[in-house]
């Protein structure tokens, strides 16, 4: 076994791989960009070293400098983790050539999988069934429109290296073909720096299945089951399950033998994902991830085995821990990812500083794999996933319970969060009968997104009993006369009841809500829907024990700048608090100001003043987290002007262009 290991990754994978390191008694070394200085997995290791600035491509896709950090630590191997250099052969082969051990497959491996064109070709030569489509070298234009039309619409375009929902669109029809396939190249340029596609059928109610194989150099291959990974969005996984729904014998056996095979005609060694797509009573091949994947966890949950503890015996020689016949499947596992995004806003990611960050306690069948910490900040460089959730349970339904409990104690303040759409779906009926599917978001949009009600009575109540106990905790005290009355945050008045008026904004609707308070910390609040009765008190945990007219409600209510959020037992809520002789502040986007979706990099700009546009004309083209947006004219018009310049970071809301009414 290694006395010591460079983790070439960050977040939570690399704290993940951290833990088991620690309790083999491994020694570990972390690497961290300028971003990442103070970041969680730098906290965690024996030793960490700096390998350049923020953007990926200049720190952690540079090999050469996590090259020479492993041999300035004496680290004997190298853990790529998942993403990043995990998959790049050219990587694995300096590993070797500059002998220290890559904790994952050969770069023959690598390279045999390492495009999906490849792969699929490699697996027709197997018998292994294949998704009608085109996986060809020919990467014209023209050609690969051809091959769309004899395919037959829907078809779905899909970069051949790399994975993670990056460089992949749904074609509709014909006419739509020519801007999916220069959105999907320009990812996949982004993301993996090869922008050749393949073309397939696009299966409309598909499930995403996916094998765990592991393989030593011994000759041993086994799988560990499957996982379910039907539910996405963005064509990325959300929620993963293992097993894998309704799964029979035959089926599994049928796919376990396929995935091992398909180890096997490549030589495979280490931790392998096999994935196939399957609908109705056929399944077919769609690529091979040679990583480590991100759902791991639900496998480990089933099995008993710590995956990263077979990687690291694997790579130092060992044979497998256990064979085949060795495994079994006990009870049921359940993850979600916690994303830093929108899902209102077509699930834009969201960058900013966590402000308060709490999780469930990792007990009752509970994990909660993470790289950050309250106070980090979520930033454009990397990948938005704030966590991973895992629930485990005795069968689906027990480990669903569960989960779904855990994600309504998810408390995250600061960025937007999809914390609320994954309790939606795992509430949902159509997923607790499991009718899975990869459009499944999509298809119960109404349910699982539905349009903002107003804000609930506890919530304002909460609010304002809020706003009244940070009043009173920050009046200072006259020393000479604690008794004086100027003391008091009571609104009391010579004549007449004392009250007081808080103006608070839920999304475009402002609120007048009159507070008459009392001597004893009560009050009445008088709200839309009628007056209310409410008595506060602060539990030491922070969380507020709100009584309203005789019951009684546990939650939890933060200010932060300008908004309390209220986290609540049916999700959370942010209302802002208006100062009612604060200049108006105008439009936020008014007529004609087209403002940026998302925090990111302009890619290219492509209008200038003075031309005249019409109704969605692409005006210039926005990448965050390696995911590509075209902004384009809302209506006809002139461009007035153009704030933005290709490299340019610019943040959420920022006026792009602006726009005048067409003549």
């Amino acid at each position: 076994m290694f006395d010591s290991i460079l983790i070439a990754n960050r977040g939570e994978i690399a704290c993940r791989v951290i833990r088991t390191a620690r309790c083999l008694g491994i020694r570990t070394v972390a690497v961290y960009s300028d971003a990442d200085a103070g970041a969680l997995h730098v906290a965690m290791a024996d030793e960490a070293r700096h390998i350049g600035p923020a953007p990926a491509r200049d720190s952690y896709l540079r090999a050469d400098r996590i090259l020479d950090a492993a041999r300035a630590t004496g680290a004997q191997a190298i853990h790529p983790g998942y993403g990043f250099l995990s998959e790049n052969d050219g990587f694995a082969e300096a590993c070797t050539a500059a002998g220290i051990t890559f904790i994952g497959p050969p770069a023959a491996a690598i390279r045999a999988m390492g495009t999906k064109s490849a792969a699929k070709a490699l697996m027709e030569r197997a018998g292994v069934p294949l998704v009608p489509g085109y996986h060809g070298d020919e990467q014209s234009p023209d050609l690969l429109h051809e091959q769309a039309r004899r395919i037959g619409y829907p078809v779905l375009i899909k970069a051949s290296a790399g994975g993670g929902g990056k460089g992949m669109r749904i074609v509709p029809d014909d006419a739509a073909f020519d801007e999916a396939l220069s959105l999907a190249k320009g990812e996949a340029r982004a993301s993996f720096g090869d922008d050749h596609v393949l073309i397939e059928r696009y299966l409309t109610k598909p499930r995403h299945i996916e094998v765990q194989v592991f393989a030593d150099s011994h000759g041993n291959v086994v799988h560990l089951f499957e996982r379910d990974c039907s539910i996405q969005r963005r064509h990325q996984k959300v929620i993963e399950e293992a097993p894998a729904p309704g799964m029979d014998p035959a089926r599994r056996a049928a796919m376990g033998q396929a995935a091992c095979d398909a180890a096997r005609a490549i030589g495979y060694v280490g931790a392998g994902t096999v994935e196939f797509i399957a609908e109705g009573g056929e399944f077919f091949f769609m690529e091979m991830n040679t990583r480590l994947q991100v759902e791991h966890p639900v496998t480990e949950a089933v099995t008993g085995q710590d995956l990263v503890e077979w990687q690291l015996r694997v790579a130092s020689g060992e044979r497998l821990p256990l064979l085949q016949d060795d495994l079994t499947i006990t009870g049921h596992a359940v993850e979600a990812r916690i994303y830093a995004e929108d899902p209102a806003r077509d699930f834009a990611p969201s960058t900013g500083r966590l402000i308060h960050l709490r999780t469930p306690p990792e007990t009752d069948g509970i994990r909660v794999d993470t790289g950050v910490r309250e106070g980090d900040a979520i930033t454009v460089n990397y990948d938005p996933m704030i966590a991973k959730l895992i629930a485990y349970g005795s069968d689906r339904a027990a480990a669903i319970a569960r989960l779904s409990r855990a994600l309504a104690a998810y408390e995250v303040v600061g960025p937007s969060t999809n914390i609320a759409l994954l309790r939606s779906i795992a509430e949902h009926p159509a997923f607790r009968a499991a009718a899975l599917d990869t459009g499944f978001i999509a298809h119960h949009a109404d349910d699982l997104m539905p349009a903002p009600g107003p804000v609930p009575r506890p919530v304002l109540a909460a609010t304002v009993a809020r706003l009244l106990l940070d009043q009173s905790a920050q009046r200072p005290t006259d020393p000479a006369d604690r008794y004086s009355p100027w003391n008091a945050t009571t609104a009391w008045r010579l004549n007449g009841g004392g009250y007081q008026d808080f103006h608070l904004r839920d999304r475009e609707t402002t609120l007048v809500l009159r507070a008459h308070l009392s001597l004893d910390g009560a009050f009445r609040l008088d709200l839309p829907a009628g007056p209310v009765d409410v008595r506060a008190t602060e539990a030491e945990d922070g969380r507020l024990l709100l009584r309203l007219d005789g019951a009684t409600v546990t939650l939890r209510a933060l200010r932060h700048g300008d908004a309390v959020t209220v986290f609540h037992p049916h999700g959370s809520h942010t209302v802002i608090v208006v100062d009612p002789l604060a200049p108006g502040g105008g439009d936020v986007a008014g007529a004609g100001r087209i403002l940026a979706p998302m925090p990111g990099r302009v890619l290219d700009v492509l209008a200038k003043p003075g031309d005249a546009v019409t109704r969605g004309t692409v005006l210039l083209v926005l990448e965050a987290m390696k995911v590509q947006m075209r902004i384009t004219a809302p209506a006809d018009g002139t461009v007035a002007a153009v704030n933005a310049r290709i490299g340019e970071l610019v943040e959420d809301g920022a006026e792009l262009v602006t726009l005048a009414p067409a003549a």
